[in-house]
C-alpha cells in the first residue's frame, strides 16, 4: 500500500519485552523488562527499531544474571550466599520499598522531551531517534508520591496533569494531582522543568491504609474526574510482603462490597466538588474521555465486574491453549456516567436528578449523597484512544481493540458513540495493539486522519506488521511488515516530526 504524503514522525511504543534472565523467568507478564519500539515515518517510507531500556533495574540484573530487582507480581530475593547482618538489613530496607525503574507502560512528552513511564515514582527520559535511555527522574524528590499512573494528560498550555498517592505521609494517605510546565524560564535554563512542579490539589484517601489503585483519570475542561474504586492496595500486607516471600500483587484485593466513590476537583479553586457521588464497585483501568454540558460532568470509562484481568497475565497461565483456556470472569464494558453538578437541591429523595437526554441516572438518596448509574454504551472494548484534540470535549470517535472474553485484543474498532456504529478491522493470526489516531494536518473532522497499530502474529511463520488504516473509512492504507520478532506491547505515542529535537540540537 501507500503512506499519506503528510505523514512525517515517530510512533513510539513500549511495554515488556524479556521475561526470563538467567535461570530466573518473571511471574507475571506486566513484570517483564520494558522494549521500547519505533516506527519512523519518513518521505512514504516506514524504519523500524527497536531497543531494551537500559533502565538500573535492566542493568543490574543482567549483570547479576538473574532477577535482582523486584517488580510487581515477582519478588526478588538478595544473594542467598550473603552473611547474615546483611540479610536481616536486606529485609528491613523492604519496609517502604524501593522500586523498579523498569519504566515499561507508557511514553510521556514534556517539553521537547520524552520519558518511559510504569506506577512507580520513577520515569527515564529517552531519545525517541535513537531509543537511546538517558536520565532517571524520581517524582518523589519534588513531590510525596510514591506511585504515579503513566496516563498523564496534557493542557492547551502544554502542561502535564498527572496523580501519584502519598502513602502514610505524615499520617495521612492522600491521592495528589500535580502539575509539570512544559518549559523553565529562560534565566533558569539549567534547571528541569520537574524543578517547577506544582501541586494542584489532594484528596484524602478513604483508608489510611487501603488506598484505591487506579491506572488513569479523567479531565474536563474546569474539573479532574478521579475515581476511587474498591480495588485496594493493603499498605501493611505491601509493607511485610518481602519477609512473607509474597509479590505485592498479592496485596492488592477488590472489595465488591464497596462503593465506587467519584471526585470532581474544580481546577481554578482547587477545592473539590463537596457533594458526595458513588456507584456500584467496580475495577477499571482505562478513562476514554469526559466533558461538561449543562451543569453535568458526562464521562466514559472501560470497567469490569472483578480483577480477573490481571490475573490472567501471570506467566503460568499463559501457554500453549491460553486463547482457548482463558476466559475473562468479566467482560470489559464501555460505561458513560452522567454526573449533575448543578442540581435542584430541594429535588425529592429517589428523584433522578439528570436533565440531560440520557439512559444515565443519578440518585438522590436520604443522606444527599447521589448514587450514579451508567448507560453501557457497548462491551468488549480495551485500551481505548481518541483523537486527543478533543480531550475534556464532547467526542464522537473511540478507536480500540476488542477482546471480547479473551484479553487478547483480535480486532481493532471504531466506535461511534452517537449512533452506537461500529467498524472493525481483523484478519486471522493477528493480534493488533492499542490503536492510536494521528490527525491529518488539514482536519476538518473529528476522524480526518489514520490510524496506526502494530499487529503481532500468533502464526509464528507469519512476520508481524504495522498497519495504517484510514480512520475515517477503516480501511487499510498500507503496512510495512517486520522481519524480528516483535512483541505485544501496551501504550505509546505518535510524535509528528515539528516535536522532533533536530539531531544537532
Amino acid at each position: 500500500g501507500q503512506l499519506p504524503a503528510w505523514l512525517q514522525g515517530i510512533l513510539l511504543r513500549n511495554g515488556p519485552g524479556m521475561h526470563t534472565i538467567g535461570d530466573t523467568k518473571y511471574n507475571h507478564w506486566f513484570d517483564g523488562l520494558a522494549l521500547l519500539h519505533s516506527f519512523t515515518f519518513k518521505n512514504g517510507e516506514v524504519y523500524y527499531r527497536s531497543k531494551y531500556l537500559r533502565s538500573d533495574t535492566y542493568n543490574c540484573n543482567v549483570e547479576a544474571n538473574r532477577i535482582v530487582v523486584s517488580e510487581f507480581g515477582t519478588m526478588a530475593y538478595p544473594d542467598p550466599c550473603k552473611n547474615l547482618f546483611a540479610k536481616a538489613f536486606s529485609y528491613l530496607s523492604h519496609t517502604i520499598p524501593e522500586f523498579t525503574d523498569n519504566c515499561l507502560i507508557n511514553i510521556m512528552k514534556t517539553g521537547d522531551d520524552f520519558y518511559a513511564t510504569s506506577e512507580t515514582n520513577f520515569i527515564r527520559k529517552i531519545n525517541p531517534q535513537t531509543l537511546e535511555t538517558l536520565e532517571k527522574v524520581d517524582y518523589s524528590k519534588y513531590v510525596a508520591v510514591n506511585v504515579a499512573t503513566s496516563h498523564p494528560h496534557y493542557d492547551s498550555a502544554g502542561n502535564i496533569l498527572n496523580m501519584g498517592t502519598s502513602i502514610v505521609d505524615k499520617g495521612k494517605t492522600k491521592y495528589i494531582l500535580f502539575k509539570i510546565p512544559p518549559s523553565v524560564p529562560e534565566k533558569e535554563k539549567k534547571k528541569s522543568c520537574f524543578k517547577h512542579l506544582e501541586v494542584v490539589c489532594s484528596i484524602p484517601s478513604r483508608s489510611l491504609l487501603h488506598p484505591s489503585y487506579y491506572h488513569s483519570f479523567g479531565i474536563t475542561e474546569n474539573y479532574i474526574v478521579f475515581i476511587e474504586q474498591p480495588f485496594k492496595l493493603d499498605i501493611v500486607k505491601m509493607a511485610t510482603a518481602y519477609i512473607r516471600h509474597v509479590n505485592w500483587a498479592s496485596c492488592l484485593a477488590y472489595h465488591k462490597e464497596d462503593k465506587t466513590w467519584f471526585h470532581f476537583v474544580d481546577k481554578k479553586t482547587k477545592k473539590e466538588v463537596s457533594t458526595k457521588f458513588y456507584t456500584d464497585a467496580m475495577v477499571l483501568f482505562h478513562h476514554i474521555n469526559a466533558y461538561e454540558e449543562d451543569g453535568h460532568i458526562i464521562f466514559d470509562i472501560i470497567a469490569y465486574t472483578d480483577n480477573s484481568l490481571y490475573d490472567m497475565f501471570y506467566l503460568k497461565n499463559l501457554n500453549k491453549d491460553f486463547e482457548e483456556s482463558n476466559k475473562l470472569t468479566s467482560l470489559p464494558t464501555f460505561r458513560r456516567f452522567v454526573v449533575p453538578l448543578q442540581y435542584d437541591k430541594d429535588a425529592e429523595v429517589g428523584s433522578n436528578l439528570v436533565t440531560l437526554p440520557s439512559i444515565a441516572t443519578a440518585i438522590k438518596e436520604k443522606d444527599g449523597s447521589i448514587y450514579c448509574q451508567p448507560e453501557i454504551l457497548c462491551e468488549g472494548i480495551e485500551l481505548p484512544r481518541i483523537n486527543y484534540d478533543y480531550n475534556g470535549k464532547k467526542c464522537k470517535y473511540v478507536f480500540a481493540t476488542e477482546v471480547r472474553w479473551s484479553p487478547v485484543p483480535t480486532k481493532i474498532i471504531k466506535f461511534n458513540i452517537q449512533t452506537k456504529e461500529m467498524l472493525h478491522w481483523e484478519e486471522d493470526h493477528c493480534w493488533p495493539s492499542e490503536p492510536i489516531f494521528v490527525p491529518s494536518p488539514d482536519a476538518r473532522e473529528e476522524d480526518d486522519g489514520i490510524v496506526l497499530t502494530c499487529v503481532v502474529m500468533s502464526d509464528p511463520k507469519k512476520a508481524p506488521f504495522l498497519l495504517v488504516l484510514d480512520a475515517k473509512t477503516f480501511k487499510e492504507l498500507g503496512r510495512a511488515t517486520v522481519d524480528v520478532e516483535m512483541h505485544l506491547d501496551l501504550h505509546g505515542m505518535f510524535i509528528p516530526e515539528k516535536d522532533l529535537k533536530t539531531e544537532t540540537e
